[in-house]
């Protein structure tokens, strides 16, 4: 009798715990979320501020816009503003240099009534930015965020164009231009051809480690143009200025006395000939000149040091320089929309001397560069031309130990690879 009426109970048991299990658990949860805490509030920090501590005001310099009208929006008398214009000296911010397309931001102190701006910061570019403060103190400062500097190396072989191949790498185009400038007395730019490679080594910025903020340095390069390797490293040849220059693997400086082009890397649209069919004039005769084409407007250089003998307009030559650089070269830019420089002012090499154009005898924006050697017209890619000042002999040891180590990062793996083709092609 008693197990039948224990088997009879045990359900009601086992019921009984089950549910007695179940209401704990959901107790429990009521409890759990009962003591839940309120989500943290993520602490927001930039330009120096605490911005959750600040209504924050994000917008952009619009065309119109200046100092005052953007105050105005914000609640500011003409009368204060020309007191903060007044109380900051341009040296430390000028107010009239606010350009369409900045970004700027206004923070507005949250337990202010008035609803005033108490700060205004004006981002210069990526990294530099001011701060101006509105508030009982007027003042300004100039600040960096912060930048983090990264080491890159990358290769690449030319199939098309230097520039094509850099893009196509998914790298900065302003490396084309860096690479463009290094080896802009050494390389004919304009005479790259597939199959020719580089190897460079170089350091990017960032800000706040994520953000890109552009190219640094170009610390060393190899490009190698139909089949000759031109190494370039950079070094500091004046500790006091911090001046540096790209030199090579034996120390000779990449510089020389004329530059291999007037114009940033472009395309020559015809070379210098005893014998060529004008375009316009439509009959064969010499062309005394290299054409290098390039978007009107394009900035124009002189290619060396030297003083403008010659500043003008003539009809076949349209705007046209001429600059004398020592008694025995003399350089001449035809065809300018406009010229930049006068008869007697000195220039230095790759200053700007005027801008691509296409007056005179001309059927498209270009510059017809003319060279001259003890008064005869010459090819320039043809003349043994000078270098510019070598290397002091006192740094040559501590330069050769510095490059050590660069120049056998851009060898590895770059000659290796070269004698893998090299050897497929026997």
């Amino acid at each position: 009798m008693y197990k039948i009426c224990l088997a009879l109970l045990c359900p009601f048991i086992m019921v009984f715990s089950c549910q007695d299990n179940n209401s704990t658990t959901e107790n429990s949860k009521v409890e759990k979320t009962q003591v839940a805490k309120a989500p943290v509030e993520k602490i927001i920090k930039a330009y120096g501020f605490t911005l959750n501590n600040y209504n924050v005001i994000n917008d952009t310099v619009s065309k119109g816009d200046f100092f005052g009208s953007i105050m105005d929006k914000h609640g500011v008398t003409p009368s204060e503003v020309y007191e903060i214009t007044q109380s900051i000296p341009d040296t430390v911010f000028d107010f009239k240099r606010i350009n369409v397309g900045k970004p700027y931001t206004i923070l507005k102190t949250k337990d202010d009534s008035i609803n005033k701006p108490y700060a205004f910061i004006y981002e210069h570019n990526k990294i530099d930015y001011t701060k101006v403060f509105l508030g009982d103190s007027i003042y300004a400062e100039k600040a960096k965020k912060p930048v983090t500097v990264k080491k890159k190396t990358a290769s690449g072989v030319i199939n098309s164009s230097l520039s094509l191949t850099i893009d196509e790498a998914g790298l900065d185009y302003m490396l084309t231009n860096r690479l463009a400038d290094i080896y802009q007395w050494t390389i004919d730019f304009f005479r790259i051809k597939p199959g020719d490679r580089f190897k460079v080594i170089f350091k990017e910025k960032y800000i706040n480690d994520t953000i890109y903020a552009g190219i640094k340095s170009v610390d060393a390069v190899l490009f190698e143009h139909e089949g000759e390797p031109y190494y370039a490293f950079e070094y500091e040849v004046d500790s006091l200025t911090g001046r540096t220059e790209y030199f090579d693997e034996k120390a000779k400086t990449l510089r020389r006395f004329f530059l291999k082009a007037p114009v940033q890397y472009s395309r020559i649209s015809s070379r210098y000939s005893p014998r060529r069919f004008h375009p316009v004039q439509k009959r064969w005769k010499a062309h005394k000149g290299t054409d290098y084409a390039a978007g009107r407007g394009t900035p124009i250089w002189s290619t060396a040091d030297g003083v403008v003998i010659k500043s003008s307009y003539t009809r076949g030559n349209g705007n046209y320089v001429k600059v004398k650089h020592t008694n025995k070269y003399t350089t001449q830019y035809l065809h300018m929309s406009r010229r930049a420089v006068k008869v007697g002012q000195r220039v230095k090499q790759g200053e700007i001397i005027g801008y691509v154009g296409s007056t005179g005898l001309a059927t498209g924006p270009h510059v017809c560069y003319r060279f001259w050697v003890n008064g005869r017209q010459v090819d320039p890619y043809k003349q043994d031309l000078p270098d510019a000042e070598p290397m002091p002999e006192a740094i040559k040891p501590s330069y050769f130990e510095f490059i050590t180590d660069l120049k056998a990062e851009l060898d590895q793996n770059f000659i290796e690879d070269k004698a893998q083709v090299a050897n497929s092609s026997l």
